[in-house]
């Protein structure tokens, strides 16, 4: 039998629906690639998933068409019903929303109705918001994680069910550390739904928010040193200049050994505010990705070249 206990929260009078016990009808929120395999996973449990809500479709990667978001893909596949509108939210019967990268605050008016939980990358309350998993890489960080936390007004606030902390490697890219995050969160998820939620524990510790990564903070500045660089580079988006055309730098080694001035191109070796960076893959403006080796030797520089300029 669904509970129907509320939970009265006196500072706002705002009132949210408790978790069900052993909830069985529910919704999905979520939109990019990393959101479809807990999606999957809670389809293959058995679970009744009555409606998906997923970003609206729009221009992806080349070309003008406009495509379906990847969660719109698989449950399409999965026969799922799916929405763009978290209106639609206020007209289905359902006992619980699961959020996964979803990209939208939820309105109030939708959490007083459905009672929701969300996947979320990190250690709360460090890096609230957008982009947890970037601004943890930026900052230098050993640690990371993934909880399984209650949906709130106010963002990323919630108690939390589960908690699972991971080494952040200083090696690994940000594409690979979002998919060990993932893969953990969805067994974390999934082990709520077989075992039961249980009573979320308050967040505790000092809290940190993780902005949205603007595009210019993909730009290498080559007066911070090696370390940082490599951190921006880790995000899989650095860019710098050559000529006035940009230059991806997709893979690199660091070397804190190295003193050279910052930006100077030697070979594959730039110098930086501390230390220099071995490229390994770059990509040219207009080209494919290609071997620092090889890109070197295509292309004539001169003793002072230097990236950035």
């Amino acid at each position: 039998m669904k509970s129907k206990v509320l939970l009265l929260v006196y500072l706002d009078l705002v009132v949210i629906p408790e978790l069900p016990l052993g909830p069985k009808k529910i919704a999905y929120l979520g939109t990019p690639d990393i959101a479809v395999a807990p999606l999957k996973s809670l389809h293959q449990l058995g679970l009744d998933i009555s409606i998906v809500v997923t970003g609206e479709d729009k221009r992806r990667g080349r070309g003008g068409k406009t495509a379906p978001s990847p969660v719109k893909v698989e449950s399409e596949r999965l026969g799922l019903s799916v929405v763009h509108d978290l209106a639609s939210l206020s007209s289905v019967n359902v006992d619980l929303g699961v959020v996964v990268a979803f990209g939208q605050i939820i309105p109030e008016s939708i959490l007083k109705r459905v009672p929701m939980v969300n996947l979320h990358f990190s250690l709360l309350p460090k890096w609230r918001g957008a982009a947890p998993v970037e601004r943890a890489i930026l900052a230098g960080e050993s640690l990371t994680g993934v909880c399984i936390m209650r949906v709130e007004k106010d963002l990323d606030t919630g108690g939390i069910y589960r908690k699972e902390i991971i080494p952040l490697d200083a090696d690994k890219p940000l594409n690979v550390i979002r998919n060990e995050l993932c893969e953990k969160g969805t067994e974390l998820l999934v082990d709520c739904f077989r075992t039961g939620f249980g009573t979320p524990l308050p967040q505790s510790g000092e809290a940190s928010y993780a902005n949205k990564i603007k595009p210019d903070e993909h730009r290498i500045r080559w007066s911070q040193s090696a370390e940082e660089i490599g951190r921006v580079i880790r995000l899989e988006n650095a860019w710098t200049l050559l000529n006035g055309k940009r230059l991806h730098i997709l893979e690199a080694k660091i070397d804190m050994t190295g003193r050279q001035e910052p930006g100077l191109l030697k070979g594959t070796h730039v110098g930086t505010g501390k230390g220099n960076l071995d490229l390994i893959t770059v990509k040219p403006e207009g080209r494919k990705e290609i071997s620092a080796k090889d890109w070197i030797n295509g292309i004539r520089i001169s003793v002072d070249t230097r990236l950035g300029e």
